[in-house]
């Protein structure tokens, strides 16, 4: 009897160190989507003269819908084939 009553606990104290698990890491999940970037500042708390991410961002996007790049892209496409010939 006292096998049965210890199995039962076992089962039940494992479901619930899961779903605390679990609960943990979807509120870890969720801050980590909700935290602001924090802007990057030198030794003496000045923003570097360096652009933006959004500025780097939207230069990369631009690159991409002007089609450029479309030369390293077709030289990432040869390698890719040679390696796959080996």
């Amino acid at each position: 009897m006292n096998q049965i009553i210890n199995m039962v606990m076992r089962i039940v104290m494992r479901k619930m160190l899961n779903k605390g698990i679990d609960a943990g890491f979807n509120k870890a999940a969720s801050i980590g989507r909700n935290r602001k970037q924090q802007p990057q500042l030198d030794d003496y708390d000045n923003q570097p003269d360096g652009p933006t991410q959004q500025e780097v961002r939207a230069a990369r996007r631009a690159k991409r819908q002007n089609g450029e790049g479309a030369a390293q892209a077709k030289q990432a496409m040869k390698v890719a084939r040679r390696v796959g010939k080996l």
